[in-house]
């Protein structure tokens, strides 16, 4: 397989994973969307349908649609990342690239699918979040800690499945995901995935999303859709700033997963 298929597969494949990804967060983040307040285990749900329509889509090059992913088949041994691709400085740079490209392209889909919902939300917070991961308690020597422990179930989990006769192909990876989400999502919204975090956060700091007071302070969503007008406050319908990137914070997600992928291929030589 040469080194533009490679390319497109992975870029196409980890674009889907991030349209679907971010579309959830947006959706129960956002607080003019329909699935407003959707919960937690809505958005586990939906990253694991985002895994598995993304590694369906770039099936061609085994599905990775993550460095951490990637590193950890580089660090296991393995002498292809899939059938005809074989372990090299320049299959692996391709890869990585690509997921790093596939996943703004991602977010920028998800970004203009919700474009209304983004300029009707004042709260930045919540903008940031549809993006990137962010840690509920900022420690970041624990956050990292979790990225490791998280990223190192997943890599170690898939490498096994290759030991494991079964015919679940990416529902596998899937309910792997929903699984890591439900039991070590809640410190830092398990990233888990480098381009899933990095490549959505440099979107969030180039796109357009300055509040455009489309929506009255104080009003409350009702069960058919429509606002409750309340006291809205002063200038509550003037324009806002477009909140921080919190670059400060994005070297966990982004080396944190990289160190549990290559942990989990190394041990993988030993226990696989």
């Amino acid at each position: 397989m040469n080194l533009g298929t490679v390319f497109v597969s992975e870029l196409v494949g980890t674009a889907m994973l991030i349209l679907l990804g971010a579309g959830v967060v947006a959706n129960v983040l956002l607080t003019k969307s329909k699935g407003y307040d959707g919960g937690w285990l809505l958005i586990n749900f939906g990253w694991g349908l985002a895994v598995f329509a993304g590694v369906f889509v770039a099936y061609r090059t085994g599905g990775h649609i993550n460095p951490a992913v990637t590193l950890g088949i580089l660090s296991s041994g393995a002498d292809e990342y899939a059938p005809g691709v074989a372990v090299t400085i320049g299959s692996t740079l391709i890869y990585l690239i690509a997921q790093f490209v596939g996943a703004f392209i991602g977010a920028c889909l998800a970004w203009a699918a919700y474009k209304q919902h983004f300029d009707a939300e004042p709260d930045e917070s919540k903008k940031l979040g549809v993006f990137s991961t962010g840690p509920e308690i900022r420690n970041y020597g624990w956050n990292f800690t979790t990225e490791v422990i998280a990223t190192f179930v997943l890599v170690f989990v898939i490498l096994s499945f290759g030991n494991t006769p079964h015919e679940l192909g990416p529902l596998a990876a899937a309910l792997l995901v929903v699984g890591i989400g439900a039991s070590l999502g809640g410190p830092t919204g398990y990233a888990i995935n480098p381009a899933r975090d990095l490549g959505p956060r440099v979107a969030h700091a180039v796109l357009p999303l300055h509040y455009k007071g489309s929506r009255m302070a104080g009003a409350r969503v009702t069960a058919g859709g429509g606002d409750l007008p309340e006291d809205p406050g002063p200038g509550a319908d003037a324009p806002g700033k477009k909140g921080s990137s919190d670059w400060g914070y994005a070297w966990v997600p982004a080396l944190g997963p990289i160190v549990g992928g290559v942990l989990a291929g190394l041990l993988s030589q030993a226990l696989l």
